[in-house]
């Protein structure tokens, strides 16, 4: 796996690599920064619509990946002006991003965006059709895991599951308080 993949990628609209300031220190440990990607000529300026998506694409099994895409979710939300979501977007997007890694073999995509209306949306989308499922066995209150769709359940203003032909999106919503 070369430094590139090993970093999610923020993505435009376009589909060109994006990625706002210089990169930032080493993120795997190696002592190399991941990826060299710098604002394209001819970029969405901060604070238009195009530049309130974070689109990120994740390696299958990179769990190192999920504390990169908490802190590049919470860079985005302060930079569009509503850190008060930071704290529940992160929790929740660190959820379904840790399960779309663990139990899919194909990666995951992860895409947040803000609305004009100021409601977050954040999507994680991966290569199964198996649809989540809470724990229901009796044993699961005791369980270390398997309490990741309870928590999106309870804090997310509304979510859900979308079946696509390529495997699924696993969604939530967060409004501003």
């Amino acid at each position: 796996m070369d430094g590139q993949s090993r970093f999610p990628r923020q993505r435009t609209s376009s589909g060109d690599a994006y990625r706002s300031g210089p990169a930032k220190g080493p993120v795997n440990g190696s002592g190399t920064g991941a990826g060299t990607g710098t604002t394209l000529p001819g970029a969405p300026a901060p604070g238009c619509a195009l530049h309130r998506r974070l689109h990120l694409a994740l390696d299958p099994a990179d769990l190192v990946a999920v504390g990169a895409v908490r802190h590049r979710l919470r860079t985005a939300l302060s930079h569009w002006g509503v850190p008060e979501l930071s704290d529940t977007a992160e929790l929740l997007s660190s959820e379904l991003v840790t399960n779309a890694l663990l139990h899919t073999t194909k990666g995951a995509v992860f895409e947040a965006v803000l609305a004009t209306d100021s409601r977050l949306r954040i999507e994680v989308q991966d290569g199964t059709s198996r649809l989540p499922g809470r724990r229901r066995d009796p044993e699961a209150e005791y369980a270390t895991s398997g309490r990741g769709l309870l928590l999106v359940e309870t804090l997310a203003d509304s979510w859900g599951v979308q079946l696509r032909g390529d495997g699924k999106v696993t969604w939530f919503e967060l409004a501003l308080p």
